[in-house]
């Protein structure tokens, strides 16, 4: 799939946002908007695995593992690394059991024996959870033909989100899955449709649409509303439609810092709370504000990231991808 450098950067805001969030909340300088970036996550996965299905044809099977290879070694390493850490003694207050373990690595919502929250041992690996049963979702559409797909989803998604409205289940699995932001990752699919039928804004629209986007995040922040899924998701299809249209105008060129960052998102939003963490407590201890402590510490997340992205993430991906290449090899290999 060509490079939508629109979505990269949204890719970049996004994880930077959520950096923000993490570091200004723990130097007492609430950013409580920022937690927004994974809504615009949501939408742009739900975009992404549409186009992506549509221009690669795939089966479930492969589509699943491929996701597969792509979320989770990087995960389970940086959750070993939070179970290892705790066992020695690095994170006092992060208790551990072993269903909450297995739970976590496994992407099953879970009551947290630290807190009583619904969030794994990596805290914000609790939108990975959703992101899993999205794939799980998507791949059972994949079994169709395509012009049934985006009914399925539909109704699939609706009677999720319908049976949470009526039942109020209180399982963590349950009222996980039933939640509203599901339905990002469905906003997100019928964006991808009307992109791939060039049914898109033209450069003063989707200018608009961006606009009314990041303006109303602004109102939620500075009039200190209280935010969620059906305000967020909303705002955030709106700031990736008119970004795509944008792009499709030609009004996009490519920026490499925000292309690089794009790429390096996922590794920043795991792995940058370990280094938010080390600084704030540095920060408090030589009476740094909490502005300055937030910024050095977003600083220091982002770094670390990056890092990660180059000496963890695309040696996996490359990894993965030969083996996976050499076994598409053999079997086409004649007996």
């Amino acid at each position: 799939m060509k490079t939508l450098y629109g979505i990269q950067y949204l890719r970049a805001f996004a994880a930077l946002a959520v950096v923000v969030f993490h570091a200004a909340e723990k130097a007492g300088e609430p950013f409580p908007i920022g937690a927004a970036g994974v809504d615009v996550f949501f939408v742009i996965s739900g975009f992404i695995m549409w186009v992506l299905s549509e221009r690669r044809p795939m089966t479930p099977q492969s589509f699943l593992l491929d996701r597969i290879r792509r979320i989770a070694p990087t995960y389970w390493l940086v959750t070993a690394i939070m179970i290892a850490g705790a066992v020695v003694g690095l994170f006092p207050n992060l208790e551990l059991t072993g269903p909450h373990i297995v739970a976590s690595l496994l992407f099953i919502p879970m009551h947290s024996p630290s807190d009583g929250e619904i969030w794994p041992v990596l805290v914000q690996g609790w939108t990975l959870n959703f992101e899993m049963f999205f794939y799980v979702l998507f791949a059972g559409a994949l079994f169709l033909p395509r012009k049934w797909r985006l009914l399925f989803l539909s109704a699939l998604f609706g009677a999720f989100f319908l049976a949470g409205q009526l039942l109020q289940p209180t399982t963590p699995a349950l009222y996980s899955y039933t939640r509203p932001i599901i339905l990002e990752f469905l906003g997100g699919v019928f964006l991808a449709e009307l992109w791939l039928r060039r049914w898109i804004a033209g450069t003063s629209l989707g200018l608009a649409c961006v606009g009314a986007s990041l303006a109303g995040f602004a109102a939620i922040h500075v009039m200190g509303a209280e935010f969620n899924a059906g305000i967020c998701g909303p705002l955030a299809m709106a700031l990736i439609y008119g970004m795509v249209s944008l792009e499709a105008d030609g009004s996009i060129g490519r920026v490499p810092v925000l292309t690089y960052l794009g790429g390096a998102s996922y590794s920043i939003y795991l792995w940058h709370t370990f280094a938010v963490s080390v600084v704030v407590k540095a920060g408090q201890a030589a009476g740094m504000s909490a502005l300055l402590i937030t910024f050095v510490a977003v600083i220091a997340g982002v770094i670390l990231g990056c890092g990660a992205y180059e000496m963890v993430e695309k040696p996996m991906k490359k990894l993965f991808s030969g083996s996976r290449d050499k076994q598409g090899t053999l079997a086409r290999r004649p007996s």
